[in-house]
């Protein structure tokens, strides 16, 4: 369901109109013949309740400081917090979900055909259906809802690109399917080359042809160039990182209007070093440097590509943060969806991975606006594919349903470029 958004909470966002005991006074108003024993009687009863729940309150956060929000139920259309800011100037890794089961889902995986088959948890099986209906509502601030209609509208003419690992290709699909929701002819939203959704293409490309735009995503897991190992290296190594040069198809990326990018799931042990991946500067091998370093050097060859040859006068460029798992063991192989949200993060909410990307980026000439999504993907560990997937064998705790949280990483999307923008939907 997606319901409409006022534009106006892109300027500044709503604030709560607090209307504490208003019912105590409001009875009286307009009439001439209150008898100030009775309102005093209603004041002091009103305060005497609200004594009460101020201090059960207390008590019940005391006991519980981890816990979801007291109130948890369905968010009305237009709630925010009381103490409201921009979007672009609110730290929105601080909040909490909160279910909102009258807006969420915000599509149906099975009218979209760009959803790969292995994230649609339901039709492979998934019974439940409590994970899709959850809300991240930040501390100060809300996340305005989001509109296909407006989008669309905004994407007109434009050209959109993600550029990443399988991470980023969800978001893509996420996306592609939110929009969906707002177009009347379906048979108008198709795939470029008339391709399948698959995890080997390393390019896939959708068009909207009745609003004249294309949502692109380019696979491209490191961001800088992979290729062969020179020559005379060890036997070992199969394969190399060329840490100071950008990916062999980053000329296909430039002149985008909006460019999202990710990384950090492939920079592991198992999948570098156990693969048979090293590390290259120029000619020379780096067998014993560091992941992390490697990947801060990386990222460095990135944010150079970019302040180089984006346009900031016509490109608006994301870049999003490590996105949590929640694998039961170090091993991967022992996968355990709950059945809501964690009361508390255990320490995913924060990520080394996530802080080079955010150090990088401050360091940018060229503006990048970071996706903040970390810490809000700490808690939902019921929200991965699990043994839901093309391959039920195989447990997946690193990748998420859809519907599901990529669509919370597109809903502050949205409210990003809207921030700026504002268009009449």
């Amino acid at each position: 369901m997606v319901n409409g958004s006022d534009l106006s909470a892109f300027g500044h966002l709503r604030r709560f109109n607090i209307r504490v005991f208003s019912f105590g006074s409001s009875i009286f108003v307009g009439s001439k013949n209150s008898s100030p024993s009775l309102y005093r009687f209603f004041g002091a009863g009103s305060l005497l309740s609200f004594l009460f729940l101020l201090a059960a309150s207390c008590a019940y956060l005391y006991l519980h400081p981890d816990s979801q929000p007291l109130f948890s139920g369905s968010a009305a259309v237009g709630d925010s917090p009381s103490s409201s800011v921009p979007i672009v100037e609110c730290n929105i890794t601080v909040g909490k979900w909160a279910k909102d089961a009258s807006y969420y889902p915000l599509y149906n995986a099975s009218d979209c055909p760009f959803v790969e088959h292995g994230f649609d948890c339901l039709a492979n099986g998934r019974k439940d259906g409590g994970y899709l209906k959850w809300r991240w509502r930040p501390k100060n601030c809300e996340i305005p809802r989001f509109n296909a209609q407006t989008l669309l509208e905004y994407f007109r003419g434009k050209r959109v690109v993600f550029v990443g690992d399988s991470l980023s290709r969800t978001q893509w699909e996420s996306l592609i399917c939110m929009l969906m929701s707002g177009v009347e002819d379906k048979k108008t939203v198709y795939e470029v080359n008339g391709n399948q959704i698959t995890k080997q293409i390393r390019f896939l490309g959708v068009r909207f042809s009745s609003h004249n735009f294309t949502i692109e995503f380019y696979r491209s897991v490191f961001l800088v160039l992979y290729g062969p190992p020179p020559r005379r290296a060890p036997k070992r190594v199969q394969s190399t990182l060329s840490l100071d040069q950008m990916d062999d198809g980053c000329k296909e990326w430039i002149g985008a209007d909006v460019l999202i990018f990710n990384t950090g799931h492939w920079w592991t042990k198992t999948k570098l070093f156990e693969m048979g991946t090293y590390f290259q500067m120029g000619r020379s091998l780096k067998l014993g440097m560091p992941i992390a370093v490697a990947l801060k050097l990386a990222l460095d060859t990135w944010a150079s590509w970019v302040d180089s040859v984006v346009n900031p006068n016509k490109t608006r460029v994301f870049f999003r943060t490590f996105e949590s798992s929640h694998w039961s063991d170090g091993t991967r192989n022992k996968c355990k969806v709950s059945p809501h949200p964690m009361p508390r993060t255990k320490g995913r909410e924060r990520s080394p991975i996530s802080d080079t990307i955010m150090k990088v980026v401050r360091n940018m000439s060229v503006p990048v606006m970071p996706l903040p999504v970390t810490s809000m993907g700490a808690y939902r560990s019921d929200a991965h594919v699990g043994r839901w997937s093309d391959n039920p064998s195989v447990p997946d705790c690193s990748h998420w349903c859809l519907p599901g949280l990529p669509d919370t990483w597109n809903e502050v999307l949205f409210s990003y470029l809207l921030e700026k923008d504002v268009v009449s939907p």
